[in-house]
């Protein structure tokens, strides 16, 4: 009898930012380089030099060198602007398996409700799994600061 694995919660953050939802999910996506804090959240580090988002299905969120190379961040898996878009997100040089971020955006009085949750895990194992969600878990508080910021 094979054992289901064990479900890890998935990680949820919600802000509001007062910008439209087509200006939020603009800043979100192509315009990430903008404010997405690639000195701490990034695979090359000082050597990362910026971020370029293909916005179609198939496309990628790739991060770009200094000298130009190009490593891949995510596949874009869904993309529904300006209400949705899906990530198999794997920012490795050499990705295990990959977790899904989707970005939801809802148009509010004040603004946009920008929705995150980072989910999938299990697909990194139950133990490895647990340790990515639990560093995730913080370094999503800094992101998506970067990201209000910007807005």
């Amino acid at each position: 009898m094979k054992v289901a694995p064990v479900a890890i919660l998935p990680i949820i953050k919600e802000r509001t930012v007062p910008l439209t939802i087509d200006r939020a999910f603009e800043l979100f996506t192509v315009r990430m380089v903008e404010w997405w804090p690639l000195a701490t959240h990034s695979i090359g580090g000082a050597a990362a030099a910026g971020i370029r988002f293909e916005p179609v299905v198939g496309g990628r969120v790739l991060e770009v060198s200094q000298d130009s190379t190009e490593s891949s961040w995510a596949d874009v898996i869904a993309w529904d602007p300006p209400e949705r878009f899906v990530l198999a997100w794997h920012p490795s040089l050499e990705p295990e398996a990959a977790s899904i971020v989707e970005i939801r955006f809802h148009s509010v009085t004040d603004g946009t409700v920008v929705h995150v949750e980072h989910r999938g895990w299990e697909e990194f194992g139950a133990e490895h799994g647990e340790q990515l969600r639990a560093g995730y878990y913080p370094g999503w508080d800094m992101v998506l600061a970067g990201f209000t910021g910007a807005a």
